[in-house]
């Protein structure tokens, strides 16, 4: 799968393997993680992008709500659970701190980003290299720093694509979905959708203007290449 490609939710969990239930899926089949986030306006957590597209800082995960318990969004995220395992956050957390402490190799996270109900894209392959606590107004919460893993050959499978660019934003996006009336502008398909640079990145084209980014379906996203038209 190709940093950009645009999927369904089943789709994504086909990809996997798994029915993704929850935003944070530490070692999946005992392989790699797998992280959805999302940056659009009310989103239920504070995911941002830092140094254009290359650090990802993913805000943990609440405590489940149940009925008579008190607000989620009131407590502190948990490290442990009431029996005293840990939680998502507490397995990515101690999975950072092993890196940083040079016990163990950086975490290699897959990320997948809601660009609209039922509408997610590959974000692409990323390194866990830290995790700390943020003090809110009334709580803590886990933050976990990723950076962008550029060149992915040798990473998870031979069947990775080794061409990586710097994560589009989510507000771009969204205008380029709009714009392009979510298919692509060659044939119209809504298919096999990628959010492809006009310019690619590798010859100085950006992610952060909607002008250099357009949707391609996947015949047409392969013939372009890294050719400029």
């Amino acid at each position: 799968m190709k940093p950009g490609q645009i999927i369904s939710y089943p789709e994504m969990c086909i990809a996997e393997g798994v029915n993704l239930q929850r935003g944070m899926n530490f070692r999946l089949n005992n392989k790699y993680s797998v992280i959805l986030m999302s940056l659009r306006p009310g989103a239920p957590y504070a995911d941002r992008i830092e140094e254009s597209g290359k650090i990802l800082i993913y805000e943990g995960h609440d405590i489940a709500k149940n009925f008579g318990s008190p607000d989620p969004k009131s407590m502190d995220q948990p490290m442990r659970n009431p029996l005293g395992t840990l939680t998502q956050n507490g397995l990515f957390y101690e999975a950072a701190h092993k890196f940083k402490k040079g016990i163990g190799h950086a975490e290699v996270v897959k990320v997948y980003e809601k660009i609209r109900p039922g509408i997610w894209t590959y974000n692409g392959l990323f390194r866990l290299i830290d995790a700390f606590q943020e003090q809110g107004r009334s709580r803590k919460v886990f933050k976990f720093k990723l950076e962008l893993i550029e060149d992915v050959s040798n990473q998870l499978t031979e069947q990775e694509d080794i061409s990586h660019d710097r994560i589009i934003p989510a507000s771009v996006k969204l205008e380029v979905w709009k714009r392009d009336k979510g298919q692509c502008i060659k044939c119209g398909s809504k298919d096999n959708l990628h959010f492809d640079h006009i310019i690619p990145y590798s010859k100085g084209g950006s992610s952060l203007i909607a002008e250099n980014i357009q949707l391609l379906c996947a015949r047409h996203n392969l013939e372009k290449r890294d050719k400029i038209e």
